[in-house]
């Protein structure tokens, strides 16, 4: 199906016009940077390859350049939104140019990174040009409170993208690398130039595809493993014998950890799949001390 069926995509003049409008200027707070091509729009929505019977959930949806065109593909989209001028001027905006698709618009004003929970029917992708801020959280957290979602297609800034989609052995793998994979099968799906966003942001942004897939298969639970990870990054530089010391207990408890799990004590953090974290995280055993609280990424 086009995404134009049914639906006026926004233009710069009319993307202006909206702001104007709204009286709205784009804050870095929310990392407000709105979409003015509609040609990048379909773009998008034809690489998340959206059946006509999914539901979308988009996030930061801003003033609809991208709802508009999700809208004509899918059976309905969520949009969650933090700003509560745009939240509450989304449905007029989609009223306005895709009146025929009104009735598929769930507005939800909420920050993505305390949902917890969304409306039925529950989400099966997840389409979004996310604030660079906060884009590795929002994905994670997402991933993890929305079991239903099968698909991802995000636009982030085009080095995040690249260290979420980065495999063990490369110099951009990490925590996010290695976190993102524990849900998915994580590519690069394409680069977007920063003209095509105003305000113009001072870098440009990747797309990123991830297709879910079934978590590594481990006694330990998400948490404990993901505490390997940061472990294992928090002191690149060093082997993971002496990186993971204080996570294990001693150095030696480290070795013996690592040994389990198949993992040569003298390798390093990046040199390790999500996969070897799970055996780590239950070589370990269940961590039963009391630890400090989480952060927003760690609870992802």
């Amino acid at each position: 199906m086009s995404t134009d069926s049914g639906a006026d995509l926004l233009g710069p003049s009319q993307v202006r016009a909206l702001a104007d409008r709204l009286e709205l200027r784009p804050t870095k707070q929310w990392g407000q940077n709105f979409v003015v091509d509609a040609n990048t729009v379909r773009r998008i929505v034809r690489l998340a390859g959206v059946e006509e019977d999914d539901r979308v959930l988009e996030v930061g949806p801003g003033l609809g350049s991208l709802t508009l065109g999700l809208l004509p593909v899918a059976a309905g989209v969520t949009a969650l939104e933090i700003d509560p001028v745009l939240a509450e001027a989304l449905p007029e905006t989609v009223a306005q140019r895709a009146a025929g698709l009104r009735r598929r618009l769930t507005v939800m004003h909420a920050d993505a990174l305390s949902v917890t929970e969304m409306p039925d029917p529950q989400p099966t992708v997840l389409v979004a040009n996310l604030p660079y801020n906060v884009a590795v959280p929002v994905v994670l957290h997402l991933l993890a409170q929305v079991p239903t979602l099968r698909a991802v297609l995000v636009m982030v800034q085009l080095e995040v993208a690249e260290r979420l989609a980065a495999g063990p052995g490369s110099r951009t793998y990490g925590v996010p690398s290695a976190k993102a994979a524990w849900y998915a099968q994580v590519s690069l799906a394409g680069r977007v130039s920063r003209s095509v966003f105003w305000p113009v942001p001072h870098v440009d942004s990747g797309l990123v595809r991830m297709l879910r897939r079934p978590t590594p298969v481990t006694a330990a639970t998400r948490q404990d493993v993901f505490a390997v990870v940061d472990a294992a990054f928090a002191q690149r530089r060093k082997t993971l014998r002496a990186a993971l010391s204080g996570w294990a207990g001693s150095a030696a408890e480290a070795e013996r950890c690592l040994r389990a799990a198949g993992i040569d004590p003298r390798s390093r953090g990046e040199q390790v799949g999500i996969e070897g974290f799970a055996a780590l995280a239950q070589a370990r055993g269940p961590v039963r001390e009391r630890r400090q609280a989480p952060t927003r990424e760690e609870t992802a």
